[in-house]
């Protein structure tokens, strides 16, 4: 882009910058090297999906908020099959969730992991349940 030169009748152009006050109240002309000092605002956490089954049942939903891990105890003595599932129309509809087409976060014993990070604004998180014997005592949260 070719410059344009300063001509009279001011010899001079006004130069105006983005800064912002330094930890002593001085102005800093924001660039590479000072960059606008800014992070990210952490939603507060939902509240967590916690209870216990001594029979199979659907539990839920749990509405994670967006880029964080979901993170999901079971415990208890029980045997059965516990599958996470997501829905993004209020429940109607709960899908198992997969990666690369395969099931993912099913589980037959206890654990204690990250199972998930939702991206989606409204997508709500269930857990299907299956017991073949036992107390399950499940929590999803974030």
């Amino acid at each position: 882009m070719p410059s344009t030169p300063i001509i009279n009748p001011g010899g001079y152009t006004p130069a105006r910058a983005l800064v912002y006050a330094d930890t002593d109240g001085s102005a800093v002309q924001v660039s590479v090297a000072a960059p606008l000092p800014v992070t990210l605002g952490a939603a507060a956490a939902p509240t967590a999906l916690a209870g216990s089954l001594s029979s199979s049942g659907t539990v839920g939903p749990f509405a994670p908020v967006a880029g964080k891990p979901v993170m999901l105890v079971l415990s208890g003595t029980w045997s059965g099959t516990v599958r996470l599932q997501r829905s993004t129309d209020g429940g109607t509809t709960k899908l198992p969730v997969t990666l690369s087409g395969a099931p993912w976060a099913q589980f037959t014993a206890n654990c204690c992991e990250a199972v998930w990070e939702e991206n989606e604004v409204g997508a709500q998180l269930y857990l299907a349940v299956t017991l073949g014997s036992g107390s399950l005592t499940y929590r999803v949260s974030q």
